[in-house]
């Protein structure tokens, strides 16, 4: 499931669990910049997307699964399949937040889960207006070279040669005698 597909959950536990391992997983900053830069490979995103399935299935199917296993999984894959290691704690800290999800959705409590996704729309949201105006100064900027190229009619013009640079010579400091006649040291800036 892709940062760009992830869908409202539907009303059963199994549904918020799995929304809100994919919140989770895309908040992680770790694994955003891996998927972001494709240290994946070109299929960065559908690694993400695996691993979210990967987590609900085995929390799912072996209840026993602390958070600390869930730290041990997360580590590893960051670290086979995006030629991440991990040492930073964020994959504890992640493993924590997903089994406390874990913990909410088996009550039926799903108000922590909706306002991850909440908070997840603003945010998309947001991107997609700092996107727009973006593509809107980019534009602006496009329009402007179209019409500064337009008033070059191609030729090349001579420019002569730079003016060499001229350093002023530095003044050398005079050497400071303490009352005892040794001459101070000082450090080079």
């Amino acid at each position: 499931m892709s940062a760009q597909s992830i869908q409202a959950p539907a009303n059963d536990a199994s549904s918020y669990l799995d929304l809100g391992i994919t919140l989770a997983l895309n908040n992680w900053p770790a694994l955003a910049l891996a998927v972001q830069s494709n240290w994946g490979g070109p299929t960065s995103d559908d690694k993400r997307a695996w691993l979210c399935g990967a987590i609900s299935e085995m929390l799912n199917e072996r209840p026993e699964t602390d958070a600390e296993d869930l730290e041990d999984v997360l580590i590893q894959v960051m670290n086979d399949e995006f030629d991440v290691v991990i040492d930073d704690e964020s994959a504890a800290i992640l493993a924590v937040e997903i089994m406390d999800i874990k913990q909410h959705t088996d009550r039926g409590d799903f108000a922590q889960i909706q306002a991850m996704w909440e908070a997840y729309q603003r945010k998309r949201q947001q991107q997609s207006a700092s996107a727009a105006m973006f593509k809107q100064v980019d534009a602006k900027d496009e329009d402007q070279e179209t019409d500064d190229e337009s008033d070059e009619d191609g030729d090349d013009v001579e420019m002569g040669e730079a003016p060499a640079l001229v350093r002023a010579p530095r003044e050398k400091a005079e050497p400071e005698i303490d009352d005892d006649g040794f001459t101070m040291v000082k450090k080079k800036r």
